[in-house]
């Protein structure tokens, strides 16, 4: 969800980014869900890079632009150079010019750190425009509808493809990838979870950057304190450990709920994550939700039948992870209600939060000077499911162990080369040079950077070829990023990944049912009548689009 100038959610609404104006907020979301075309979807909500930076970005400032983090300050670790200088004569892109958009928050940082080297071994020139996130993706989107070439490249979100892809306005770089003249980067050395993400329809789109994925988080001081051991068995009944199902995930927020989690004095509580509408709820929702509804007999049936686009969203197993949502937020302080992304951190970074789930981001912020958790933050996959509810049977299916689901939520920012670029092989270039290993190694190690691990380099064996002490002299915490590496291995390695919603109108799909998980969240309906109305909205979208063109698209994302 983009924010207006004013603070507030702007809600656009229109087929053509000229046409769109602001409204207010629930009017807004009631005229977009009901009245308004959705074509222009996959503008997004909010993502977790998405809030403004200042005009220069610069490393070792005194608060993370783009995460809304304010108790922690950045590093200022810069990555190696990796290509040589080309000689004068034979630059291979002289005189010619890159003109890179991307929002101007963290993750923009990696662009500008490229240029001194790009243009010296290439000869060319680079331009990056740093846009606020909600003129990001309208500004690229309105160059490449009029075929002006503005732009390049694009630093884009993961579910833009949808409709950059089906309206023919981006190229795919196969013919680029194998090619010697260019910096070489490996996509299989990306694993399955996001290098999924990378293509669309067979054909590679986005050139590897960042790799998005949420996964647990939780106070390992707190879990490995024989006092807390021992009150919460006499409690519970069992042992006190890292929760690898949302049963547990909830017993251990309710004990911890309450107590003094940081020992000022105060009250903290169980969980704290980010459940402001406009923002970032339907993605938590997503990652929890998914192994109510994905298990190994139903891999893909999670959003929309394929054959029929007909909505899944209310689907039995949906309906009761929305359930087990709302009865989280009573072990969070009520104000999580009104929470982003950046205050849900800060929360947590502060010591008062037991558990939180969320991106990559936050274990890097976590090792950051200010941070009251560096050194006890432990991190594992989302939890499971003794079940879920296989959506193609119709019926419920008992599992022996957690059911556990991957996932890539998020924008997972990547590099995409505009269908009108004048210079698409100097735009590979640049984008095949940040995605190279020398650099994508120190941009995980940072992590403040919004670029987060997700490659066989990132992590050390036995999971990958990686090395701890490139974390380590990063100044991470050594059981930390230990947690941290193995939660994120094991999330993006797993079999079962939560589906990705890569469609025309995915915005308003997802703005549809941000609106009504706030309504269960708060209270005002229950799960299921929730999900139903989302359902009701999904359908409408659906059929606005057109229903022909929604399941061949859809069908393509999947690779059906």
């Amino acid at each position: 969800m983009k924010l207006s100038n004013a603070g507030e959610p702007d809600i656009r609404a229109s087929s053509h980014p000229a046409d769109r104006g602001a409204m207010s907020w629930w009017l807004g979301i009631l005229l977009a869900l009901l009245v308004a075309p959705a074509s222009r979807a996959s503008e997004p909500p909010e993502s977790k890079e998405a809030q403004p930076a200042p005009a220069s970005i610069l490393p070792g400032s005194s608060k993370p632009e783009g995460t809304g983090v304010t108790v922690v300050k950045t590093g200022d670790l810069i990555p190696p150079r990796v290509v040589p200088a080309c000689k004068p004569g034979s630059c291979p892109f002289a005189g010619q010019h890159v003109t890179v958009i991307v929002t101007d928050g963290s993750i923009a940082w990696a662009i500008p750190e490229l240029k001194g080297e790009f243009e010296a071994a290439t000869g060319a020139t680079l331009t990056v425009v740093q846009v606020p996130f909600k003129e990001h993706f309208d500004n690229f989107y309105s160059d490449v509808l009029n075929g002006a070439g503005k732009y390049d490249a694009a630093i884009a979100c993961a579910w833009w493809l949808g409709e950059l892809v089906a309206g023919d306005y981006i190229v795919a770089y196969d013919k680029y990838y194998d090619d010697p003249r260019f910096p070489k980067w490996n996509i299989d050395e990306v694993l399955p979870g996001p290098r999924g993400l990378l293509s669309y329809g067979g054909k590679k789109y986005m050139v590897a950057n960042d790799h998005d994925g949420q996964v647990m988080y939780y106070r390992r001081d707190l879990l490995e304190d024989p006092r807390h051991q021992a009150a919460f068995k006499q409690k519970f009944g069992y042992a006190l450990a890292v929760p690898t199902t949302w049963e547990q995930f909830r017993d251990v927020a309710e004990y911890f709920n309450g107590r003094d989690l940081n020992g000022d004095g105060v009250p903290d509580n169980g969980l704290g994550i980010a459940l402001k509408p406009g923002t970032h709820s339907m993605f938590n929702f997503m990652s929890l939700s998914a192994p109510f509804v994905i298990g190994p007999d139903n891999p893909r049936l999670y959003w929309f039948d394929p054959k029929t686009m007909k909505p899944l969203i209310d689907s039995p197993g949906h309906v009761r992870a929305l359930e087990v949502l709302v009865d989280l937020v009573r072990f969070g302080p009520r104000e999580m209600l009104t929470w982003d992304m950046g205050k849900s951190w800060d929360y947590f970074l502060a010591g008062r939060a037991a558990l939180t789930f969320t991106w990559g981001d936050l274990g890097a912020l976590s090792q950051q000077e200010g941070s009251q958790v560096k050194g006890k933050v432990g991190s594992a996959p989302i939890p499971g499911t003794h079940g879920y509810y296989n959506i193609a049977q119709g019926k419920w299916v008992k599992t022996g162990q957690p059911n556990l689901v991957g996932n890539t939520t998020g924008g997972s920012w990547a590099g995409v080369i505009s269908k009108y670029s004048k210079a698409p092989e100097a735009t590979y270039y640049l984008l095949a040079l940040m995605a190279s290993k020398e650099k994508s190694q120190v941009y995980a190690a940072r992590g403040w950077d919004g670029i987060d691990p997700g490659r066989r380099f990132h992590f050390p064996p036995p999971n990958g070829s990686g090395r701890l002490d490139t974390y380590l002299k990063a100044g991470w915490d050594e059981a930390d990023i230990r947690d941290y590496l193995r939660a994120y291995s094991a999330n993006f390695g797993n079999r079962l990944q939560s589906p990705y919603l890569r469609v025309p109108g995915a915005y308003s799909y997802w703005q549809a049912l941000d609106v009504h998980l706030a309504e269960a969240e708060s209270g005002q309906l229950s799960p299921e009548a929730a999900l139903k109305a989302a359902a009701v909205d999904f359908e409408e979208i659906t059929l606005r689009l057109g229903r022909e063109r929604q399941r061949r698209t859809y069908r393509a994302s999947m690779g059906l």
